[in-house]
């Protein structure tokens, strides 16, 4: 209130020290108001109609306007304007609380789907960045997990067609299926069949609520005590090795069709076996980096970037991408980012195949 009245003595002092009577500045106090609806309370707001409707009274019955209808149509302005700022004022403050809950409420949500970076288990730590492109959302489209089993760690990396609120149920079933199955099926194709299955039931109920269906785009791997890793790509992206030779996308075959789409399909889904040795760094990165584009169209080139990370810290190649990232786009995030770093662990058994001897319930 103090910088309202402070706005309001300069005009005052000036429209009572100009001579000509042709030139008015007190009609300009009718827009202070304005200011606190902005960034003030509702209180504040009608304490500072109510000021200005005082000081434009009093100095006009001081120094009268040429005509009595101007009077008239001054304060009727001041009026008609004061009530809107009040309104807007409490319709800000309304709009700002809805956000609010809408910031707890994917917190929240936040914490039931996606657990917190770094995840340990007893073959790999699973660390790196996820940047959702909704500001007011903490959860977008993608999504991660890892989770200790007898068989060996098996890791999710997923995408769910859209963004936001409506793709969260997708979302949701996916990580929950694949924290029910990772544990209990012993073969990576049966576990991305259980996966295949929740999708097709979420859909299901979906399109009986007039939701759209969605597919989810997936990488599931399986790392156990042997020195090569399973994996099943579900039209993900193929990750990137570091440390383990040449930097370039893993060699996992063609890709198979999203999770939902099973059905399309001509052939099944079929394992792939790449070499993951201890110490060696796994990159796995979602379309939101692979495909951002800079002002000339050109594709963030992903391959080139991370044969400068040789000698870097495997903990600060996420940081490093969302950095470069950044000035490679100008700042302007499309899409969902996601940039997770696996880095493989001594195993625990020497046993190739058979389910992992030390084997420890999911964090």
């Amino acid at each position: 209130m103090a910088y309202v009245v402070a706005a309001t003595v300069p005009v005052v002092l000036l429209e009572l020290t100009i001579d000509d009577s042709t030139v008015r500045l007190i009609p300009l106090l009718i827009l202070l108001p304005a200011f606190p609806a902005v960034v003030g309370t509702v209180r504040q707001t009608a304490y500072a109609v109510g000021w200005v409707l005082i000081v434009i009274t009093a100095v006009l019955l001081y120094r009268p306007l040429p005509a009595s209808y101007d009077y008239g149509i001054v304060m009727l302005l001041a009026v008609v304007l004061g009530v809107l700022c009040v309104v807007s004022c409490h319709w800000r403050i309304r709009r700002e609380r809805e956000l609010l809950r809408v910031r707890s409420t994917a917190v929240a949500l936040q914490r039931q789907m996606l657990r917190p970076l770094p995840i340990l288990t007893d073959r790999v730590i699973v660390d790196g960045l996820y940047l959702p492109v909704e500001a007011d959302r903490l959860v977008g489209g993608d999504v991660y997990e890892a989770v200790a089993s007898p068989y060996g760690t098996r890791l999710l990396f997923g995408d769910v067609q859209g963004k936001g609120l409506p793709a969260i149920g997708a979302a949701f079933a996916v990580l929950s299926a694949f924290r029910e199955a990772a544990p209990r099926e012993p073969t990576l194709t049966a576990l991305v069949d259980y996966l295949e299955q929740a999708v097709v039931r979420h859909n299901a109920f979906a399109q009986q609520t007039g939701e759209p269906e969605r597919f989810v785009t997936a990488l599931i791997l399986s790392v156990d005590s042997s020195t090569e890793t399973q994996a099943v790509n579900c039209g993900h992206p193929p990750p990137h090795l570091l440390k383990a030779g040449p930097v370039a996308p893993v060699p996992l075959g063609n890709p198979g069709v999203p999770l939902g789409l099973a059905d399309l399909a001509s052939e099944p889904r079929t394992v792939a076996w790449f070499p993951f040795p201890t110490g060696a760094t796994l990159i796995s990165c979602s379309d939101g980096v692979t495909e951002a584009r800079n002002a000339t169209g050109a594709f963030y080139p992903l391959a080139e970037r991370l044969e400068a990370l040789e000698h870097i810290s495997s903990w600060r190649v996420a940081d490093y991408l969302a950095e470069d990232l950044s000035r490679h786009t100008a700042g302007e995030q499309r899409d969902d980012i996601t940039a997770l770093v696996v880095r493989r662990t001594a195993p625990d058994s020497d046993s190739t195949g058979a389910p992992d001897s030390a084997w420890r319930h999911p964090l």
